[in-house]
């Protein structure tokens, strides 16, 4: 007998609501700035064979990962009890990013059967390995980056390992801080498994199992309905990266398939900035989730109609055991070929390039008033493109990176051992056109330690974003690390020496621009030169504003 449309409704509700309270039990009780602040981090559902229920809030390249963390689990696992909590972080054993990041899930069992699953993933400040932060551009196997953990039990039966728990936080530099957000994350997975429960218990398991079916169905059926408005074909791109190889995509659109093609590409990096298979087809789903039916919550229904191909052995698929501590800046480069690829035939949808890099800095050494190591983790913002008739976006997270936010400079001037002296508007010329280009970031970090460091890797350096319909691209990402004896520029740097007064400067892109500089209207440039986005020689140069 099936359900009435209302009752599903509530339950799939429900189901919503219990991932964002699992975020928000994590948020609040996480014991790390890239956590609490930044938002580094995602929390999901799953039914019980591991297929995507309800999505959460978080990255949404975190939330697409635990679904497959679950598969991997219940393919390893034969004995999972109520009260069980596993950890995973290797992407060759259900992690699907890199160490840092930590899986956690928890079945959901109601009178004895397993009916759901809870998890969340979020990044972790130190795992162990070569270099502070657990990442360093010089690792060339994974065993270097950090402590793997391959989707084994943390908590059985409701009862800690401790000897596991020991094993995570000795290898870790900071071990209160990892110790404070594990406990933070098994504490969101266990809120999620008891709102779960209460709603098998209320309205039955067979009517709890029916009502995440009936929605994964009708996330295939609004997908569908959406992917059929899309222009159909083969659609190819190849682009130059800022270290010259050639990433190429082909995409193949049909009214039921959305068949991204990633297999003709270089193979995998013998240096760190590898991708796993599994972190590749979640950039997929992004965009695909993007063209098709943004507004709702994905589900694995959402996803049906999506098929990735891959090649073994490449950047985007790498063996184990490849370096993989930067894939993020590989996978945003997928995530961005893609949508390059996509952007001339579905304009409406898909604006100009924008700064497009996770611009991970990673900056550590001994805290000057506690003598505790700290290392600072943060993602940049950046700018947006433009689209016919909208300026883009100044200032804000890639799209693969989703709704998070920066850390604000008291956080990181308490927590850690430096001085945020500057945070403002990148000006530089970039992204001019009819519609401009939103700006980006200007950071200045002044290091208060004598054996301090920075590590960085950014992408969209030398090969700026890309422009639409005669804009200008834009302004590209870098660093600068200022010292007595003089500047040096940098996209990607690795344990780099910085001692007290040194100046970390974070330079990040504009958006690219949409249509012809000057055909931009005379009113939006005077505006622009009021505000200081546009420099008054910008404005004679570029725009041809001569008054």
């Amino acid at each position: 007998m099936k359900s009435d449309p209302i009752t599903l409704e509530i339950i799939q509700n429900a189901l919503q609501a219990a991932a964002d309270e699992m975020f928000a039990a994590m948020r609040k009780t996480a014991m790390s700035s890239i956590i609490y602040e930044v938002l580094d981090m995602g929390t999901g559902i799953t039914d019980a064979d591991g297929r995507l229920a309800s999505s959460g809030a978080g990255i949404p390249a975190f939330v697409g990962v635990l679904d497959k963390s679950v598969k991997f689990i219940l393919s390893k696992h034969d004995k999972i009890h109520p009260g069980d909590v596993f950890i995973t972080n290797d992407p060759w054993h259900g992690g699907g990013t890199h160490l840092n990041d930590l899986v956690l899930a928890m079945p959901v069992f109601s009178e004895g059967k397993l009916i759901a699953w809870t998890a969340n993933i979020a990044h972790n400040s130190d795992v162990g390995g070569m270099a502070p932060g657990s990442l360093s551009g010089e690792a060339t196997e994974i065993f270097q980056e950090g402590l793997r953990l391959p989707a084994i039990k943390l908590i059985n039966q409701g009862e800690l390992d401790q000897s596991v728990m020991d094993i995570i936080t000795t290898n870790s530099r900071m071990p209160d801080f990892l110790l404070g957000d594990v406990w933070a994350a098994i504490a969101s997975v266990r809120i999620g498994a008891n709102r779960l429960e209460g709603l098998a218990e209320k309205y039955g398991q067979e009517t709890f199992s029916e009502a995440i079916s009936s929605f994964m169905d009708f996330g295939e059926k609004t997908a569908l309905a959406e992917l059929a408005k899309l222009p159909q074909g083969t659609f190819e791109l190849a682009e130059e990266q800022d270290d010259g190889r050639i990433y190429n995509v082909k995409v193949t659109i049909s009214d039921d398939e959305f068949v991204v093609d990633l297999r003709d590409n270089p193979d995998q990096d013998p240096a760190c900035t590898n991708a796993s298979r599994d972190g590749v087809i979640v950039c997929a789903q992004m965009v695909f989730k993007s063209l098709t039916d943004p507004d709702t919550p994905a589900n694995e229904g959402s996803f049906r109609p999506l098929k990735v191909l891959t090649r073994e052995g490449t950047i985007f698929h790498a063996k184990e055991p490849a370096a993989i501590g930067f894939y993020f800046e590989t996978e945003v480069r997928v995530y961005d070929l893609i949508w390059r690829c996509l952007a001339p035939h579905i304009p409406e949808r898909l604006p100009a390039g924008n700064f497009s890099s996770i611009c991970g800095t990673f900056i550590g050494g001994i805290h000057p008033d506690t003598g505790r190591q700290y290392t600072i983790i943060e993602p940049q913002i950046g700018g947006w493109g433009a689209w016919e008739g909208q300026d883009g976006n100044p200032c804000i997270f890639s799209g693969f990176h989703g709704e998070t936010y920066n850390t604000p400079a008291e956080i990181s001037e308490a927590r850690n051992g430096l001085y945020v002296d500057r945070m403002a508007l990148n000006t530089a010329s970039g992204g001019a056109g009819e519609y401009t280009g939103g700006r980006g970031l200007i950071l200045e970090y002044r290091i208060r330690t004598e054996n301090g460091f920075v590590t960085a890797g950014y992408t969209r350096s030398r090969i700026k974003p890309w422009s639409l319909e005669g804009g200008e691209e834009g302004s590209g990402n870098f660093i600068e690390v200022i010292k007595p004896e003089g500047k040096e520029t940098y996209s990607f740097v690795s344990g780099l020496s910085v001692t007290t007064d040194d100046v970390i400067r974070v330079i990040t892109s504009s958006g690219a621009g949409y249509g012809d500089p000057k055909k931009r209207s005379r009113d939006a440039v005077r505006e622009d030169v009021k505000s200081g986005i546009v420099s008054e020689e910008d404005a004679r140069e570029i725009y041809a504003l001569n008054d």
